[in-house]
């Protein structure tokens, strides 16, 4: 048998959508010439999801990744498996659906440090996130913003990088490596965002995205060398300092800065006429300057293709790209395709890795 990625799958937050989609995008039957997927969570919680959604999952719990290891996962005859570490305290079962629960947010916390760890000593060789609520992960004693800013403290990183990414293959999702939006700054008042524009920033993140392209280009075969462009802060790329002058201070010379290293990078550019370009395949990756400028923009060419990958940590990581919805949670209605796009995404970035 050819190797298959190991993929972990956090629970996220159980009052969510996170269970349903998991349990959906395994169903689904896509994984199995891809990946192995393993869920960190609760198995009762899984079952009860698959019941909701009104499916015929088959969940195993094990208790330890030797379980796992030696089994045969291709479900060849019968019922789907979903393989299941038990993970959490047993009062995350409790936590009531559909409502933000400081049970849940223990919950999400505990299956991501598990994941994370079993990344790290190399039992598996990815994981994929569902979304967790950031309400009740601070209210469980856990004040974090949200997953990339935990992770990047459990991986013991400094330079790290939200990407939103729309793989390949689907009208507007860029060229043949598909297209990447990396942030500036992220989890923050938009009062704050200026105070965190610096040159040193705008350059790592764009040398975070020239390294993930590089390899991604690398391993379909095509010439490495991404094409990235750097969005500017104010309307109109500030029209000459008349609606401010941070292009001129502060975009350029980042820019200027990474173009000596050999990187091929344009801007700043405004970002209302950049993007079109940059879906139409015209560059890799667009280096957004804030949270909003750069979601808004890609979610409206594909809410639930888009995968959110966490670069500069030690190992792979990827999630849908929307939260919890605790609006539509445990009623099935939620769409699983981002999960299912997240797997194979992180599937795909296992093999960029080894091509690399």
């Amino acid at each position: 048998m050819s190797f298959l990625p190991r993929i972990a799958i956090t629970m996220g937050d159980p009052t969510g959508i996170g269970p349903e989609i998991i349990v959906k995008a395994i169903a689904s039957g896509q994984f199995s010439q891809h990946c192995r997927p393993l869920v960190i969570g609760r198995s009762s919680i899984l079952r009860r999801a698959s019941m909701a959604s009104g499916l015929d999952l088959s969940v195993v719990p094990i208790t330890s990744l030797d379980q796992w290891q030696a089994s045969d996962d291709e479900n060849r005859i019968g019922k789907v498996k979903l393989w299941c570490l038990e993970t959490g305290d047993s009062a995350s079962d409790l936590a009531i659906q559909a409502v933000v629960d400081v049970r849940g947010g223990q919950a999400a916390y505990d299956c991501l440090l598990c994941a994370a760890q079993l990344a790290l000593d190399g039992s598996v060789d990815a994981i994929v996130t569902a979304p967790l609520h950031k309400v009740a992960l601070q209210n469980s004693g856990h004040d974090w913003p949200g997953h990339t800013e935990l992770l990047a403290h459990l991986c013991g990183v400094q330079e790290y990088a939200m990407m939103l990414y729309l793989p390949p293959g689907r009208p507007r999702h860029g060229g043949p490596a598909g297209f990447g939006v990396v942030h500036v700054t992220l989890h923050m008042a938009l009062r704050e965002i200026f105070n965190h524009i610096k040159i040193e920033a705008i350059d790592e993140k764009i040398r975070l995205a020239n390294d993930v392209f590089t390899r991604i280009r690398n391993s379909l075969g095509i010439d490495p060398k991404p094409r990235i462009a750097v969005a500017a802060l104010n309307p109109h790329g500030g029209e000459s300092g008349r609606f401010g002058a941070e292009e001129q201070t502060i975009i350029e010379p980042a820019v200027a800065m990474a173009q000596r290293m050999g990187i091929h990078v344009v801007g700043p550019l405004p970002v209302d006429t950049l993007m079109p370009k940059a879906v139409d395949g015209a560059f890799d990756a667009v280096i957004a300057m804030y949270h909003d400028q750069g979601h808004i923009a890609l979610k409206l060419l594909d809410m639930f293709d888009a995968v959110n990958v966490t670069l500069g940590l030690p190992i792979i990581r990827t999630s849908v790209a929307h939260g919890t919805a605790h609006d539509i949670a445990w009623q099935n209605k939620a769409e699983a395709s981002g999960m299912v796009q997240a797997v194979l995404t992180a599937a795909r970035m296992v093999g960029t890795n080894q091509a690399s």
